[in-house]
């Protein structure tokens, strides 16, 4: 009797364990939203801080190595890892030696994988940077492969092309091109000398002018960032431009039949995102996943506390038929679907799952003067809600308009008066998430009481969706300052119809400049928001900018030389319209 007893009790255990992994599985995030959720350092640099001290860091690369995800950026001593893109898992690392203390850590690192070996770079001007090499990285285990990288190079990218030679792309200036060169792959030495390889022309391509509305006002733009992918025998330099602070900071890709040139731009940028919540995507990386999808990683700006003020995104990219480099940041700071097999990146990883609260009504606990409480769904990451203080209990509730299904939450903080400088690894956020569907009775949707993580833009996709109206966030514990968010972002669906499509939208090309246009559409009673699509073939429409509010637009960011093709959708909490019929701007 008792061995029955036995085998019956460890059946139950089997089945309870089974259960737990199954329940494990199912409840597994499948969705990303941007900006990521990394564990951001705070601005090393106390010159920095003029408006504040606030997370930053910029220049991302990710590599694939090893079955595992290794991302690097700048000011962060250390690296992420993960096995899936979306769980980061922090390693501490200095790469500099003692001496070198301007900028705490590596500034806009090269990293690649070359055999069995992922090595690393940072910028410099300086002779005596090494060159680091690790075959487990995820143990931390690193030696210097060289002393010192004589040539040095500011905004490194280093190169291995299919017949093992080894190339080092490089340059960071408003006035010097982007440079290129052939490294030793035993020695890490020069082989011959640098080569120009790229320079801007802003005169011809609109989108590479300075400043946030493209007027270059003050300063020439700037060219940095070189990453370098080969696609069917072709060379493709991507580079970022115009200018790290704005909207419209992008990565540009030239191609050539050459690693060392003669390179041609694209007329439009690879990766552009100067709309929607959280914008710009300029100096990345383009990267393969598990199954051998393309992806680009680059940098957003927020540039309110400070110019440098910066977080990371990550888009689907690829080449299409005719192999032009693509980026589809189309619903780019919406949730996206993680990487789960071979897709077609054309069509997007958009989810489906709609904003459902933009510009609603907000209540708060207490508000400091000059961070109103709409701040936090206004689609605009620079703004932001703040409480008046940090203490636990400080509260934001908003009102949906109607009862919606609700499928996932983004949380963006916005760290105001924060007493932090640099990296800190033992900080944490914890809150709860209340929903209710009359603002009376009140259940609990997410409970972070107990979270040990840094989390500055948490986004947590529901194991089931919920009804709701109404969703309210309270502070528990903040890592350092004042509760303020800039984002509280709820998506679902909406019960009401898909917006009406959009009549009535031209595009107005001047004669005086044809880099610029004006375009403009009947505003959309059921809409609050458009997707302008654009490109220079009608089946290459692969720029998307998203806007809020309004039915105008003025663009600047056109090759003159081109003809160009529009569409536009109108898009609300229930969906998004049919497209309209393509326009032709000569």
């Amino acid at each position: 009797m008792k061995k029955t007893t036995d085998i019956i009790k460890l059946y139950l255990i089997l089945i309870s364990v089974l259960i737990t992994l199954f329940a494990g599985r199912l409840s597994a995030q499948k969705t990303y939203c941007n900006p990521l959720n990394l564990d951001y350092g705070y601005t090393p640099i106390p010159n920095f801080t003029e408006s504040g001290r606030h997370r930053a860091t910029a220049d991302p690369v990710i590599v694939l190595y090893k079955g595992d995800y290794y991302l690097f950026s700048t000011n962060q001593m250390g690296y992420w890892w993960s096995t899936d893109l979306n769980h980061w898992n922090f390693i501490s690392k200095s790469f500099l030696k003692s001496y070198h203390k301007v900028y705490d850590d590596l500034c806009a690192p090269a990293v690649w994988v070359q055999g069995d070996t992922m090595l690393v770079f940072g910028s410099t001007y300086s002779t005596n940077f090494p060159i680091w090499m690790s075959t487990n990285p995820k143990a931390n285990e690193w030696k210097e492969a060289v002393n010192d990288f004589t040539i040095g190079g500011w905004d490194p990218d280093f190169f291995v092309d299919d017949d093992g030679k080894v190339y080092m792309y490089n340059g960071s200036s408003n006035a010097y091109p982007l440079y290129g060169i052939e490294i030793n792959r035993k020695t890490f030495t020069p082989v011959g000398t640098r080569k120009e390889l790229l320079l801007l022309n802003y005169k011809r391509f609109g989108w590479q002018r300075f400043g946030e509305y493209s007027d270059n006002t003050f300063l020439d733009p700037f060219i940095e960032g070189a990453w370098m992918t080969k696609h069917n025998g072709r060379y493709y330099l991507q580079y970022g431009a115009p200018g790290t602070e704005f909207s419209g900071y992008a990565d540009g890709v030239a191609v050539s039949d050459q690693p060392l040139g003669n390179f041609v731009h694209q007329s439009m940028p690879l990766s552009y995102k100067a709309g929607g919540f959280a914008r710009g995507a300029g100096h990345g990386a383009t990267f393969l996943d598990k199954w051998d999808n393309y992806w680009h990683v680059s940098t957003i700006s927020i540039s309110v506390k400070n110019s440098f003020e910066r977080r990371l995104g990550m888009w689907p990219a690829g080449f299409d038929k005719n192999d032009i480099m693509y980026c589809n940041t189309a619903f780019g700071d919406y949730p996206l679907y993680l990487p789960d097999g071979k897709e077609d990146h054309l069509s997007g990883r958009f989810t489906g799952w709609m904003l459902l609260n933009y510009n609603k009504p907000v209540q708060v606990s207490s508000s400091l003067g000059g961070y109103p409480p709409n701040n936090a769904v206004d689609e605009n990451i620079k703004n932001y809600w703040c409480a008046s203080t940090g203490n636990p209990g400080e509260w934001i509730s908003s009102d949906l308009g109607e009862l919606s299904t609700v499928r996932a939450i983004q949380i963006n903080y916005a760290d105001q008066d924060a007493a932090f400088l640099g990296k800190q690894t033992n900080i944490f956020h914890q809150y709860k998430v209340y929903y209710s569907s009359d603002g009376k009775k009140w259940s609990v949707l997410i409970d972070k009481s107990k979270n040990n993580t840094d989390v500055p833009h948490d986004y947590i996709e529901l194991p089931v969706p919920v009804e709701a109206r109404f969703v309210k966030l309270v502070n528990i514990h903040l890592p350092t300052g004042k509760f303020a968010i800039s984002g509280l972002r709820v998506f679902g669906s909406g019960h009401g119809n898909k917006p009406d499509s959009v009549r009535n939208f031209v595009v107005l090309r001047t004669e005086k400049d044809k880099r610029n246009a004006w375009l403009k559409w009947t505003p959309v009673d059921n809409a609050y928001a458009y997707n302008i699509y654009m490109g220079i073939a009608p089946d290459k429409l692969y720029n998307c900018i998203m806007v809020y509010g309004s039915n105008e637009y003025w663009l600047k960011a056109m090759d003159k030389d081109v003809p160009y093709f529009f569409r536009i959708e109108a898009i609300n909490e229930n969906g998004v319209s049919v497209l309209s019929e393509i326009i032709k701007s000569e």
